[in-house]
């Protein structure tokens, strides 16, 4: 789900927010009351204060510095080659960015409040809407930020869906968990968003560029890529398991929402995504029910 924690990860979809919105005192962060029935809102980019703005700068001058070598091509090629994902200038205004990425892919962005329930963010990604959260962490959330906020959500997950085959992904996803959410296979789905979208690796072809990480591993999760500690750690620690993705060892492996993970599954290309994912799950449900 579209929620985070200190390592700007999101835990899994499956936290279900849909009663507090309901009860009129959500508490939860973000400006609910004016959303519409899609719980989308104006971004407003001239409500940023110049605070907000150079705290956005600062932000992504320091993950800039560390990407290189540490993030997949796809991801460095969008970030370093469209002008609509030229973060240094600013705050992103979405309908800009939409232009591009209508293009692109045929995903737009859409502002959201915060936190969403599942049906709505599921809703969403099927329909190739990416819901990105408008408010911007404050200066005391620096290095440890609890809900996703707007950098998390742009730098972290915006650029990958310049990606034609991520893009078609995350729409079946968006899908598949609609499905699961009927099949009560939701919980173990959610754990495949986890281990891919959030923090999943892939070993890079061709032009490897040199530097930081483990050989030719490379970094595509937004859990990953929007910080600066599970950045080195996922790439650079000895520490965690590296071991090869497969949908069911994903599905069966419990996340970690307040730590860095003790594993990460690595493609071999965005297409082993694709076509891994493609078959119909229920019968995955159902074995997992069974164990």
């Amino acid at each position: 789900m579209n929620t985070a924690t200190h390592k700007d990860a999101v835990p899994p979809a499956g936290f279900d927010i849909s009663h507090k919105v309901r009860d009129g005192n959500p508490g939860l962060r973000g400006n609910y009351s004016r959303m519409a029935a899609d719980y989308t809102v104006p971004q407003s980019v001239s409500d940023y204060t110049a605070e907000q703005k150079a705290r956005w700068l600062r932000l992504v001058e320091r993950q800039m510095a560390l990407i290189p070598s540490r993030a997949c091509n796809e991801f460095l090629d969008a970030i370093n080659g469209l002008t609509a994902l030229d973060m240094r200038r600013g705050i992103p205004n979405f309908t800009d960015v939409n232009v591009a990425l209508k293009a692109a892919t045929n995903w737009t962005l859409v502002g959201v409040p915060g936190l969403l329930p599942d049906d709505v963010f599921f809703t969403h990604l099927a329909n190739r809407r990416f819901p990105v959260t408008v408010w911007l962490r404050e200066e005391s959330e620096f290095d440890y930020i609890v809900e996703p906020d707007l950098f998390h959500d742009f730098f972290g997950h915006v650029p990958m869906l310049f990606t034609p085959i991520y893009a078609d992904h995350l729409q079946a996803y968006g899908e598949g968990a609609l499905k699961a959410k009927r099949l009560g296979g939701l919980d173990w789905l959610a754990r495949l968003y986890w281990y891919t979208i959030e923090f999943g690796l892939i070993r890079e072809k061709g032009d490897v560029k040199a530097g930081a990480g483990v050989g030719d591993i490379r970094a595509y999760g937004a859990g990953i890529l929007s910080s600066p500690k599970e950045l080195i750690y996922a790439l650079e620690s000895s520490a965690p398991q590296r071991v090869p993705f497969d949908v069911m060892h994903s599905m069966r492996t419990p996340v970690l929402i307040d730590d860095v993970q003790s594993i990460y599954f690595i493609l071999e290309s965005f297409q082993q995504l694709r076509d891994d994912t493609a078959p119909d799950f229920t019968p995955y449900y159902a074995t997992l029910a069974r164990e």
